[in-house]
């Protein structure tokens, strides 16, 4: 196998021994005679499936009773439309603006409402998430929306804002089970499972019972919150393979990694070699985030000039290390280091960065 790092935002790397079983089974499941891309999703075989999945999601997160754990399709992007379309209608909600994939979140609300910025940190470029206290929430939101880690950005909550007791929906898809939640604060958490997950093609939504009941009647079908609980994500055909997949990251994190309190520790020691590499490099290496919202998923940081930045890229790939080149409304460089990049990978990159000084500095 000639397999580079990956430090692609998304679809992101899978764990190798996951893509392995896959492999392996791809031809016919144990058992079954059919491939997971042949099997009806009707079947026993997929019931047992998204059974799985769904139970290892609730161990991982522990995710109580009293809500429900959705497969559905159209990633966070028909999220942004779904949020809105069940729960905002003619009303207002409160956003925390923390990057470009809450914008994004915000341009779809407006169609179907007033959302409100309730803290924005634009201005600077959104280096930061708010301190406690920032936050002004409305009385009278339908809700309250973040997005847990900005992707494009690099910054991360480090902690669940207040969201002064109006329910909290969150968008977590670029750091979904990265570290252990406090369900409880959260009425509904979202996510593509294409960066910690599994591959483009499922979303997750746990979403809690009392938020479930607020959806109004006469709804489209597949926009239905309600409808695609009591038919347990079922109402038309999932993407089977996706959620096979997803059954099988969640198996990995559970029984390879040891669940997310052991994996959280693990993302916090890949990420303090490349903060420490910046930090250390005297000027020549500048992180975007402001250092206690940094995020674990994604590492941005710029060079001392654009010149030097594709140099960078250029060199990493001719190295093996492929996918750094910044997103366009930041620059720079980003490393994506999730759940499954192996601790080698960052460490190439670290190695490649002192030497990439050293040569250039």
């Amino acid at each position: 196998m000639n397999r580079v790092w990956n430090f692609s935002a998304g679809p992101a790397v899978l764990p190798i021994s996951v893509i392995q079983e896959a492999q392996e089974h791809l031809m016919a499941l144990p058992g079954v005679g059919m491939s997971i891309l042949e099997i009806s999703h009707r079947s026993k075989t997929f019931e047992a499936v998204i059974q799985e999945a769904e139970a290892n999601l609730r161990s991982l997160l522990r995710i109580p009773d009293h809500y429900k754990v959705l497969f559905l399709q159209g990633g966070a992007t028909l999220q942004f439309s779904m949020v809105p379309i069940n729960f905002l209608r003619g009303s207002s909600a409160d956003y925390i603006l923390t990057g470009t994939w809450g914008q994004k979140a915000i341009a779809e609300a407006k169609r179907e409402g007033s959302p409100r910025v309730a803290w924005s940190n634009k201005e600077e470029n959104f280096i930061r998430t708010p301190h406690a206290g920032e936050v002004q929430i409305d009385p009278q939101a339908a809700y309250v929306h973040m997005t847990s880690n900005e992707t494009i950005q690099g910054v991360q909550f480090p902690e669940t804002p207040d969201s002064g007791g109006k329910p909290l929906i969150c968008d977590s898809s670029s750091d979904f089970m990265c570290r252990p939640l406090p369900l409880d604060k959260y009425a509904m958490i979202y996510a593509g499972a294409q960066k910690n997950a599994g591959p483009a093609g499922a979303t997750m939504v746990i979403i809690r019972d009392d938020l479930l009941e607020r959806v109004p009647e006469n709804m489209h079908s597949m926009l239905d919150y309600r409808l695609q609980a009591e038919n347990d994500s079922l109402y038309n055909t999932p993407p089977v393979f996706s959620i096979y997949i997803v059954m099988l990251v969640t198996r990995w994190l559970r029984d390879e990694m040891g669940g997310l309190e052991k994996m959280h520790a693990h993302n916090q020691k890949k990420a303090s070699l490349l903060y420490d590499t910046i930090d250390e490099s005297g000027g020549f290496y500048r992180g975007h985030a402001v250092k206690e919202c940094r995020s674990l998923m994604n590492v941005t940081w710029r060079l001392p000039t654009e010149e030097l930045e594709a140099e960078f890229v250029k060199q990493a790939k001719a190295e093996g290390m492929h996918e750094l080149k910044g997103h366009r409304s930041v620059g720079g460089i980003r490393a994506s280091i999730y759940n499954a990049m192996p601790i080698e990978g960052v460490q190439t990159l670290q190695a490649f960065m002192k030497e990439f000084q050293r040569k250039m500095g």
